[in-house]
């Protein structure tokens, strides 16, 4: 199963491209699902029938869906109070009903992540466009399965279930039950939720489409999302110019913003596939006025991104990770090793990311930014790295 992930800034129109992609790729004979996250309606809006928890069929060959984070989140909550009833009691804890049950800061991106997993791994459909909100919360939710996971292994470590069969005599020594076994498998199925995922995002199938007015805004705009993209290891596969005014609109008033529009578009033709919308001169609404935006359905998939570690012990002693970061700077960067991790800030993005085996064993011994790529140098650590006879 094809996967589109579809973003840009506030306002860009991106819940429009995704409709619009949905509804042609539908009118192609491809099954789509097209899954909003948008609290409001927008895109049922977009497709003129209203979406809600429950898949709709927008167009033939369509369904449309926005999940319900509220109902997660007591479902969510429901299977925790009933696995931790006996510390509960024991605490004198009342339980809450489900009628009094509002979702917590989170929910909201767990429920779409979990809608996410279930409709790429379900076989009902060919193709699933995914209406992300504006890309600095789009990157955030793009960022939480591994995020969680990590913080998942560092509080409940994998390895101390060893000591399973000890937990019954500490609970008697103890004089109280002992919630471990329910509190690892709770841990070990998010883990594994968590896990199927990142396998989703990570799959070659999944790609990224970005969406963004060609004007100065949205250049820089599109500056910082493909940044952040590349600190996630991810490459839109194109870029959707929306709102393109036509290049026969007059010399008036409109001439200065078709200036800015050429310049915008020339410049992202350097580096992305990209695509024009053209504006209609109203919001579309419904599947003629989609249909009359002429929307791509489905571009070349970029290759791969790669951090490849170079092996440069025999010209100069050090191993080089190389990592791309386009439109990175030298004073937004910051690189902080912690044990068999690094922590590589760009601008606003952050991303904690496991060193490869090899580099385990060694010191930093230098960084540095070169034509959009950082290359972190690597110094053999003596007491570790295998003496050669």
């Amino acid at each position: 199963m094809r996967t589109i992930l579809i973003t840009g800034p506030g306002g860009s129109g991106r819940t429009t491209v995704a409709a619009a992609t949905a509804l042609a790729a539908a009118r192609e004979g491809v099954r789509t699902l097209v899954l909003g996250t948008d609290r409001n309606d927008s895109l049922g809006a977009a497709l003129g029938t209203a979406t809600g928890p429950d898949p709709v069929e927008a167009a033939p060959g369509l369904s449309a869906w926005r999940p319900d984070p509220a109902a997660g989140f007591r479902d969510d909550l429901a299977r925790l109070q009933e696995r931790a009833s006996t510390v509960l009691d024991l605490l004198g804890a009342g339980p809450l009903d489900s009628e009094e049950l509002t979702p917590l800061p989170g929910a909201e991106e767990i429920a779409v992540l979990r809608a996410l997993r279930d409709a790429a791994l379900a076989e009902a459909h060919d193709l699933l466009v995914v209406d992300l909100p504006p890309t600095p919360h789009a990157l955030a939710l793009l960022a939480l399965p591994e995020e969680l996971r990590r913080y998942l292994r560092r509080l409940l470590p994998p390895e101390r279930q060893a000591a399973r069969a000890l937990r019954p005599v500490l609970g008697r020594l103890a004089g109280v039950p002992m919630p471990a076994d329910w509190l690892y498998e709770t841990a070990g199925r998010w883990d594994l939720e968590l896990a199927a995922l990142e396998a989703v995002l990570a799959d070659r199938a999944t790609t990224v489409r970005l969406v963004a007015e060609p004007s100065p805004a949205g250049a820089d705009a599109v500056h910082t999302a493909t940044l952040g993209l590349a600190l996630r290891g991810l490459r839109p596969d194109a870029l959707i110019a929306n709102r393109v005014l036509p290049e026969d609109a007059g010399d008036g008033w409109l001439a200065g913003p078709l200036a800015q529009q050429r310049k915008a578009v020339d410049e992202w033709r350097a580096a992305y596939d990209v695509r024009r919308v053209r504006h209609l001169g109203h919001d579309p609404r419904g599947a003629d006025d989609l249909a009359a935006l002429a929307v791509p359905v489905v571009g070349t998939a970029p290759a791969p991104v790669e951090w490849p570690v170079e092996d440069r012990l025999a010209e100069d002693g050090v191993l080089v990770w190389h990592i791309p970061l386009p439109g990175a700077v030298r004073d937004d960067l910051d690189l902080v090793r912690r044990g068999d991790e690094i922590v590589i800030t760009a601008a606003q993005y952050r991303r904690v990311v496991p060193l490869p085996s090899a580099l385990r064993r060694c010191t930093v011994a230098g960084a540095g930014l070169r034509e959009g790529e950082l290359r972190i140098r690597f110094a053999p650590d003596p007491e570790l790295w295998p003496r050669t006879p």
